[in-house]
């Protein structure tokens, strides 16, 4: 009867512990990188926009992407990344080393009016992560999305050296990044991390 009544008690403290709310949905812009805007949109144009939504499930996530304002019948290449190369505010960060651990999503193609639209399907949402134990890589996540420009040559008239191609498209020979997100200015963490939380100076990402 005691072990009944200390289960139950037990029980009945679990149950008081609120358990923290996971957000079912969030929505944030993709950012143009500067050296390559001019690029990436029609000359004198509206500035290319890129929103991404992603949608919470039960065993995976949903994310869709919306893209406007970008030069007719472009190709691009969707990733998500463990390292952005811009600030909070959109500036290039002058001590950015490199994009990380990238994961290749899906293609993303302009149509003739210069929209884009795609959808994934997947684990995205605080705990899409990679790691390979023979490269020493432990658990890496990749917080950020941005796609790349398909075709080095898309990008050459705005400083690209076609003879250094990117390795972001299935072939490994794609352009410079186009568009990506931005660090959260307090946590630095990429949107796709929703439940932050502090360990010493820094913050980590949990459910």
């Amino acid at each position: 009867m005691k072990k009944l009544m200390a289960a139950a008690a037990l029980t009945v403290g679990l149950a008081a512990i609120p358990i923290k709310a996971q957000v079912p949905e969030i929505t944030f812009n993709l950012v143009p990188q500067p050296k390559f805007v001019n690029c990436l949109g029609v000359p004198y144009g509206p500035t290319p926009q890129a929103t991404v939504v992603v949608q919470r499930g039960e065993l995976s996530d949903v994310l869709i992407l919306e893209a406007h304002h970008l030069r007719p019948n472009l190709g691009f290449d969707l990733f998500t990344i463990q390292n952005t190369n811009l600030l909070p505010d959109g500036q290039v960060n002058p001590n950015f080393k490199n994009f990380g651990l990238a994961w290749y999503q899906t293609d993303v193609q302009a149509d003739s009016h210069g929209d884009a639209e795609v959808a994934i399907k997947t684990i995205l949402l605080d705990q899409i992560f990679g790691f390979d134990p023979a490269a020493s890589l432990a658990p890496t996540h990749t917080f950020h999305v941005g796609f790349w420009f398909n075709k080095p040559q898309d990008a050459a008239a705005c400083g690209f050296d076609i003879t250094k191609p990117t390795p972001f498209n299935g072939e490994q020979d794609a352009g410079p990044n186009a568009m990506i997100s931005v660090p959260n200015p307090t946590t630095n963490l990429g949107p796709l991390c929703t439940g932050p939380r502090k360990q010493g100076s820094s913050f980590v990402c949990s459910e």
